[in-house]
């Protein structure tokens, strides 16, 4: 790969199967980024270990992501996949990062605020003399939340920075930790001298947003309880057939994308999304069908889609000495990158360099 091309470093945990939201709105975006960029794209399974979790479960799921991204349309031979534990430099450099971070930028970030206050601890506004922040309210709940939950930021800032990314894909859910690691790295560069290349959110082309199909005014996730509102890559087609056959609708019955009607909206920009065909062109062709003539189609599309994927991600989890291959060319790649930011890091900041 030419030095000449910018970097663009994307990482998504190991959390199971993805949705055809994440391929949607990401992967199928990602994979149109592999001939003008140097592309790194690591499976962050460091940051999976701050709710609770079983290791054999981890281990399987982390192949699984790697065999789902190439399977979705990331080739390993025009980027760079691979593992962040596997890279040596990540929690180095999330260390020195965390040295210069104010644990008060940390506690204002919303996803800790939100994650913490599922486990009964509030983050208050009132300071201490210190300048600690702290909730009477959440003193005893504070003790079930790990300090890796505060500390996700900045291992993200290191995830980010190690590689010295011009750029990265965001969605808004993570524009505040982009924005804390852009701070880090100018905070860093002001204190050491220039170190850090300063990351630019990359928007692609607008990704269908792709929104649950019983809640239609909340976005897909795979966390959601009623398994019925989410469409799986590796669901069987007869499961994505009967989901999007059991899809909430609105009342009326004429099939068009409006503000009103959030339920056929959201099937008409999945049926978009998925056959290449503009809303409008769809919305002339179901004229005076009904709903469930709708539903039909678009099962009919997403299945279609998805069919090919699975077939190539159930030969890629079945030869492992291949994902094994990949991901060893991936973290070798990695690994090259970031010893030499990581040792620039080193020397800035004041270390001994290790004898040869």
């Amino acid at each position: 790969m030419s030095d000449s091309k910018p970097v663009i470093l994307t990482c998504a945990q190991p959390t199971g199967v993805l949705t055809i939201g994440n391929y949607l709105g990401a992967i199928k975006n990602w994979a149109t980024m592999l001939d003008d960029y140097e592309c790194f794209f690591g499976v962050v399974d460091l940051h999976a270990i701050t709710v609770k979790y079983t290791p054999a479960e981890l281990r399987k799921n982390t192949l699984s992501c790697v065999a789902q991204y190439i399977a979705c349309g990331l080739d390993p031979e025009r980027s760079n996949i691979f593992i962040q534990s596997h890279v040596i430099g990540h929690t180095e450099l999330a260390w020195l990062l965390s040295c210069i971070t104010p644990i008060g930028d940390l506690q204002r970030m919303t996803q800790f605020k939100e994650k913490a206050a599922k486990l009964g601890f509030k983050v208050a506004d009132e300071e201490d003399a210190n300048g600690l922040r702290f909730s009477h309210e959440g003193a005893r709940a504070q003790a079930s939340v790990n300090s890796g939950l505060l500390m996700y930021p900045v291992l993200m800032a290191a995830d980010i920075l190690l590689y010295n990314a011009d750029a990265v894909p965001v969605g808004n859910d993570q524009r505040q930790h982009l924005e804390l690691c852009r701070d880090l790295a100018q905070r860093f560069n002001h204190t050491y001298s220039d170190t850090f290349t300063i990351p630019e959110p990359f928007i692609p082309k607008a990704g269908a947003r792709v929104m649950s199909l019983q809640s239609p005014d909340r976005k897909m996730s795979k966390s959601d309880e009623n398994q019925n509102a989410t469409l799986y890559i590796l669901d069987d087609p007869k499961v994505l057939k009967k989901k999007i056959m059991s899809a909430v609708t609105d009342s009326g019955s004429e099939i068009v994308a409006r503000e009103d009607k959030p339920g056929v909206s959201n099937l008409l920009q999945i049926y978009s999304a998925m056959s290449g065909r503009e809303i409008a062109e769809i919305e002339d062709a179901l004229q005076g069908k009904g709903y469930g003539d709708l539903k039909k189609e678009v099962a009919d599309a997403v299945i279609s889609v998805l069919e090919p994927v699975q077939a190539r991600y159930h030969e890629l989890i079945a030869d492992k000495a291949y994902l094994e291959s990949v991901l060893k060319s991936g973290a070798e790649a990695a690994q090259k990158r970031a010893y030499k930011v990581l040792g620039k890091v080193y020397r800035k900041a004041g270390f001994v360099e290790r004898p040869r």
